[in-house]
């Protein structure tokens, strides 16, 4: 096995550092700068007039909520491998964040996790990664789906037949997964993954949905409240059955963090064109949420990449 010097070894890294804090950066102002539908001349007048020092806290504070609710997700569930402090895991979920930020869905996160701690626990960290990212998705659907439905009895945008064909096919895969459960495919099986899942102990799973529910609903709710802010009058339920719908759509289509505003962003014009917002407002919201909860993140967890020291030993 070839052995790499120590001198040679630390350039790597340190190149390695500088290559994913510099692309994350690239992306984030390539997709500002060359974003054609977004014209800034008219979103900073709209903000000028409507600009609040209370309105700008309230949406800083929730922006902070919704990654300070996904560090204490993180910190509770690698509490089955060992305890860390709150600065540890706020370290790793933003370092992660930084490092899978233009990986398709963020597969880079897992890794970057797993990077904090020893080589023979990268299993278990991806394993409790997916489970902490699990819930998350779980709850993106369940909402998305009753949103979607609430907004499509408005709209009509499937037919009742559609529906039914949509839940049908919903119940097969759920009844197949339950036959095939104990079906091991190189080793892995459904029944397995239920069994280490039942592992952890209940407590920490119970924190764990509260965690994410919270977070659901404080980032759900601050599109809903900057809709407000750009004086777009529609009834509550209406608003969040279509601000849920999008981010359902959204998370069912492979896309890479950066591009995540773009992707949202596209599905968003057609819900809330149905409302009768205008696209240019609905762009803009969605970049911004972007902004807030995605490049506010990575510029931070930028410095903990930059400061990262392997844990990774045999």
């Amino acid at each position: 096995m070839i052995s790499i010097p120590h001198k040679a070894k630390q350039f790597l890294v340190l190149l390695i550092k500088l290559l994913v804090v510099g692309g994350a950066f690239y992306f984030i102002y390539n997709q500002l700068a060359h974003n054609d539908k977004l014209d800034w001349d008219k979103f900073r007048n709209l903000v000028q007039e409507k600009q609040s020092f209370a309105n700008i806290a309230f949406i800083l504070f929730l922006t902070f909520l919704n990654r300070f609710l996904e560090i204490l997700k993180w910190q509770n569930l690698v509490g089955v491998i060992r305890k860390i402090r709150l600065g540890e895991a706020s370290k790793q979920v933003l370092g992660a964040l930084t490092a899978g930020l233009f990986t398709p869905n963020g597969i880079g996160e897992y890794a970057g996790k797993a990077l904090f701690f020893e080589k023979s626990q990268a299993k278990k960290i991806v394993f409790l990664n997916l489970i902490c990212n699990g819930i998350q998705m779980i709850l993106t659907i369940v909402f998305g789906i009753f949103g979607l439905l609430y907004f499509n009895a408005q709209f009509e945008i499937i037919t009742t037949t559609m529906v039914g064909i949509l839940f049908g096919g919903l119940t097969i895969l759920v009844l197949v997964l339950f036959f095939t459960k104990k079906i091991s495919i190189k080793g892995y099986s459904v029944e397995k993954l239920i069994h280490k899942i039942n592992e952890i102990p209940k407590c920490i799973h119970q924190k764990n949905i509260l965690l994410a529910i919270g977070r659901y609903l404080v980032f759900s709710h601050q599109y809903y409240f900057l809709f407000l802010i750009f004086d777009v009058e529609i009834p509550y339920f209406l608003l969040m059955a279509a601000i849920t719908s999008v981010y359902f759509l959204a998370s069912s289509l492979p896309t890479f963090q950066f591009l995540d505003f773009a992707v949202k962003g596209s599905v968003a014009v057609y819900f809330f064109g149905l409302l009768g917002v205008n696209e240019w407002i609905v762009v803009f919201i969605s970049t911004l949420m972007w902004f807030l909860n995605v490049v506010i993140p990575v510029f931070i967890g930028s410095y903990f990449v930059l400061n990262f020291k392997a844990q990774w030993k045999s």
